[in-house]
């Protein structure tokens, strides 16, 4: 991927809390779409091989959190964190992490994660197929930044991280909020 390029249009199949629903489990099925997410916001999304995983719950997922106002001051309307796990594992994973800030978009299919390029191989980890960790600015469904993880490849041995990272994106998005200087 790289900017301007328009993100894929998915369907995510989420479960979103429905006290009309009752009972212990008050959920109900909601398909969002990619439109449902993107359209008319500027927004963080950033993705990683799988809840609940060492990296994604020390550093990436709560770096996003904990900086939330830091991005909003910058002109982002919204974070994302995506990964190809289902909706039931990525809201209890937020839920664990306390997160209240960013929102989760489960890929469980890896459908979105297959259709920009980012789906991978994780056998070697007994994973199946997961996201690569990618982190993206985006504007109205059109990715304004990329930021993509070194080493992209099926069966990776390593797990990078630093790319996608939250202070690389407040970096990014400080700089572009400068004026230009007239000349």
């Amino acid at each position: 991927m790289k900017p301007g390029i328009r993100l894929p249009e998915v369907t995510f199949h989420t479960r979103v809390r429905d006290e009309a629903v009752g009972g212990p489990n008050p959920f109900r099925w909601e398909d969002k779409t990619t439109a449902d997410y993107f359209a008319g916001k500027r927004v963080i999304l950033f993705s990683l091989p799988g809840a609940f995983t060492p990296t994604c719950s020390t550093y990436q997922l709560p770096g996003f959190e904990e900086n939330f106002a830091k991005f909003q001051d910058l002109g982002v309307d919204e974070i994302y964190c995506m990964s190809v796990n289902d909706s039931f594992v990525m809201n209890k994973w937020a839920q664990m992490q306390d997160i209240k800030n960013v929102k989760v978009i489960p890929d469980g299919s890896g459908e979105f994660t297959r259709k920009i390029g980012m789906l991978v191989a994780k056998e070697n980890l007994g994973f199946g197929m997961r996201s690569w960790r990618y982190a993206a600015v985006v504007n109205d469904g059109i990715i304004e930044a990329w930021f993509e993880e070194p080493g992209r490849c099926d069966n990776f041995g390593e797990d990078p991280y630093g790319e996608s990272s939250p202070e690389t994106l407040l970096a990014y998005l400080e700089n572009a909020s400068k004026p230009v200087a007239a000349e």
